[in-house]
């Protein structure tokens, strides 16, 4: 099969959605709400458009990740068993595409979408919930595994469900919630590229460019994120949230 051409002006544009795509992805998750569309749109095919998507997606995730922890917006103690778990759960979530569609998750992303929007709209303390908060380490591996493996399989608001999660679990405020969904985010795109790239369906003639771009988007958003505070963070989680909820039912009634 030959590979897609891309023409430099659409490479360009491609880099400007994806440094945008990376600020949003550092403060609340979402990203591939405009960059899969716009590879779409460039002419790619979905397999090559996916796995190009997460080899530019991988190096804004690491980019945000580092700016958070440099920041002491993550929980170090938290973060080992976090990455491991997410890293595990996005090899299982990959793999299971191989014998599910991922279409039928569509439905219950959408209700989980809503309800945590509901939580980022209403809820404004930090305490964490019972009877998690008596067990953390369980309570982390759960997390980190199910939106691991969600990411490996589906991966729409995996960041935003992640940021929902830490708080709700372990009372982390929204600045914080979003430094330590990061750790789980970085490992799932790694899993996830390393599957990819293995399979040849990562274009990284496209990837690259992308990937400086989005890397800087995911630097700004993450200074954005630690600057602006809580009631900031919050208001972009809802957004990008309402966002999803608003795509992935269009999607449904498109079917």
């Amino acid at each position: 099969m030959p590979v897609p051409i891309v023409e430099p002006p659409t490479l360009a544009v491609l880099a400007l959605v994806s440094f945008f795509a990376g600020l949003v992805d550092a403060i609340a998750g979402g990203g591939g709400l405009l960059t899969v569309p716009a590879l779409l749109a460039a002419g790619l095919p979905p397999h090559l458009a996916l796995g190009t998507n997460k080899g530019q997606a991988s190096f804004g995730a690491v980019s945000s990740f580092l700016s958070f922890w440099t920041r002491g917006e993550v929980d170090r103690p938290r973060a080992p068993l976090a990455f491991s778990a997410g890293f595990v759960g996005s090899l299982g979530g990959a793999a299971l595409l191989f014998l599910l569609s991922p279409e039928r998750l569509r439905p219950i992303v959408l209700v989980l979408l809503v309800v945590a929007a509901a939580i980022v709209g209403l809820r404004r303390t930090t305490h964490a919930t019972e009877p998690w908060a008596k067990r953390p380490r369980l309570a982390l591996v759960i997390l980190a595994v199910s939106l691991g493996a969600y990411d490996g399989f589906f991966g729409p608001g995996t960041g935003s469900i992640l940021i929902v999660g830490n708080a709700l679990l372990f009372g982390d405020n929204l600045t914080r919630a979003s430094g330590n969904a990061k750790v789980v985010n970085l490992a799932s795109n790694l899993a996830a590229l390393l599957l990819f790239s293995i399979g040849g369906t990562v274009l990284w003639h496209v990837a690259l460019p992308m990937a400086a771009a989005n890397t800087l988007g995911a630097f700004v958003g993450a200074r954005l994120a630690v600057k602006r505070g809580d009631g900031f963070v919050r208001g972009v989680v809802l957004l990008v949230v309402l966002a999803l909820v608003v795509k992935l039912a269009i999607d449904l009634v498109r079917r």
